[in-house]
């Protein structure tokens, strides 16, 4: 049972208007950046011209910078706020790590504002009571905002890039890759087809190392953010060859980019405490990171391309399957497999299909891709083989008997009803609160059902909803496209 947490604590603060309006005071202000006001605007002003130049034309939508001291991360830190200055956002939503205080899940400060000398930055309070009701997971809870500088830090920056701003101040405790995962979906339904808020993660890279040390690893924790590739950056960061302090809030990041089909990811710059105080013996790496889909005044992306398999590609891809599901129903082993196609390592979604004369036989798939294709696709050929609770785990006596069919996928994209789904193009995720179904465009197809037959059967067969639930704007629909091809 999780201890029960007073709400009025002597360190937080009120304003004048009463208990409602819960200011924060700031914990860093005279340590990690100026208390005095001009001077804290001079310094920023000063960082920021000497910043290099940076892409000033990428709608972002995802950025990451550091929280240090200012001195150490400050000039980093002023590239990020140099890429994003151009957008325009109404609610930013800040995710930082818990420095002091373990616990499990997310908190989120839900009113009021936080202060720095430059003023205080209110709380969009529509967004954070909403994402509070979204998971049992998403709580408040004060004393983790006690001593913690990762939100604070972001905000002197932000004051001066951006006017008339709300923010979303959220704490992420113990590494839990569902609490990533579930706190991505409830941000991507929540924001919906917003184009006015961005996702600031506030995380440094590795911690006292030597500056060459430093330096390779944070190289290998920005090529795996590069590669959107969750799966390799949080085990990087578990078994630390990689560091970051927010990594838990970086995977959320791109387990979100992958959902809103977020494609480009751009180092602006990075360099360690070793660049700006001379002493190189044991320094902490900073960097600053943009995630964009398309160019300021693009109108938004339609579908986003498989880069396509060719016919070599499909055949080995095909082999995997097979090999893998003939390995696990004989031995109970996972088949090794590697491969030197550059298309293959890429991450993707996938789904396999099983068939025995044309009947199924067992469908499992991976929507989001975490991993390369070839290995999703010999997980997700064994987890259809034997985990599909439709049927009971394939025989070897059904060996023979069996067809293959894979459907590599793109990143699914939300959209705004139902009139957007192109039948046999589209396959269909729906969800709602803790219910979610999806279709292969290919049902579509083999049933023949009308566009309203399909997604009430989506909703009721696979979501466990109400088939009309696809008709309420608090269900969120994404669509997503398949190359699909099978054994012969």
């Amino acid at each position: 049972m999780r201890p029960i947490i007073l709400l009025f604590m002597a360190w937080t603060i009120f304003s004048v208007q009463g208990w409602c309006d819960m200011i924060k005071e700031p914990n860093v202000a005279g340590g990690f950046y100026p208390s005095d006001p001009k001077e804290l605007s001079d310094f920023i002003d000063k960082v920021e011209a000497a910043a290099g130049s940076v892409p000033q034309d990428r709608q972002v939508q995802i950025a990451i910078s550091p929280h240090a001291g200012y001195p150490y991360s400050g000039p980093v830190a002023a590239y990020t706020y140099k890429a994003i200055a151009k957008n325009h956002y109404k609610t930013i939503v800040i995710i930082g790590p818990s420095h002091f205080v373990d616990f499990q899940g997310i908190s989120i400060w839900p009113k009021g504002g936080f202060k720095t000398p430059l003023g205080i930055v209110p709380v969009d309070e529509d967004f954070a009571q909403k994402l509070l009701k979204a998971n049992p997971e998403f709580q408040f809870l004060p004393n983790v905002y006690e001593r913690e500088h990762a939100i604070e830090v972001e905000l002197p920056f932000l004051q001066k890039t951006f006017k008339d701003i709300h923010i979303v101040p959220i704490l992420m405790g113990d590494p839990d890759p569902q609490v990533c995962h579930d706190l991505a979906v409830a941000l991507d339904q929540l924001i919906g087809d917003r184009q006015d808020v961005l996702i600031l993660i506030s995380s440094d890279m590795s911690h006292y190392y030597t500056y060459d040390v430093a330096n390779k690893m944070d190289a290998l924790t920005l090529q795996a953010i590069i590669q959107l590739d969750p799966k390799k950056f949080f085990e990087g960061n578990i078994s630390r060859h990689m560091e970051m302090c927010g990594f838990v809030p970086v995977t959320t990041a791109i387990l979100y980019a992958r959902m809103r089909g977020i494609t480009h990811v751009e180092v602006l710059e990075h360099a360690n405490s070793g660049d700006t105080s001379g002493d190189k013996s044991r320094v902490v790496g900073y960097s600053s990171v943009i995630f964009y889909s398309r160019l300021l005044g693009q109108p938004q992306t339609q579908d986003e391309a498989i880069d396509a398999l060719n016919a070599t590609q499909k055949k080995e891809l095909l082999r995997i399957a097979r090999d893998s599901i003939e390995k696990y129903v004989r031995t109970g082993k996972t088949l090794d497999v590697t491969t030197t196609d550059a298309r293959l390592k890429a991450v993707q979604g996938a789904f396999v299909t099983i068939t025995i004369n044309g009947a199924l036989r067992g469908c499992i798939g991976s929507i989001i891709g975490q991993e390369p294709l070839y290995e999703t696709v010999r997980d997700m050929a064994i987890a259809a083989a034997s985990q599909d609770p439709r049927f009971h785990p394939l025989s070897v006596a059904e060996l023979n008997s069996i067809r293959l069919e894979i459907s590599a996928l793109s990143i699914p994209r939300r959209i705004k009803d139902a009139s957007q789904i192109v039948m046999g193009k589209h396959g269909v995720i729906v969800s709602r609160d803790n219910h979610q179904g999806v279709f292969l465009p290919q049902v579509a197809t083999d049933t023949g059902w009308s566009k309203e037959e399909f997604l009430s059967e989506l909703c009721s067969q696979k979501a466990g909803l109400p088939p009309d639930a696809w008709k309420d704007p608090a269900t969120a629909l994404y669509v997503f496209t398949a190359d699909v091809f099978g054994e012969k």
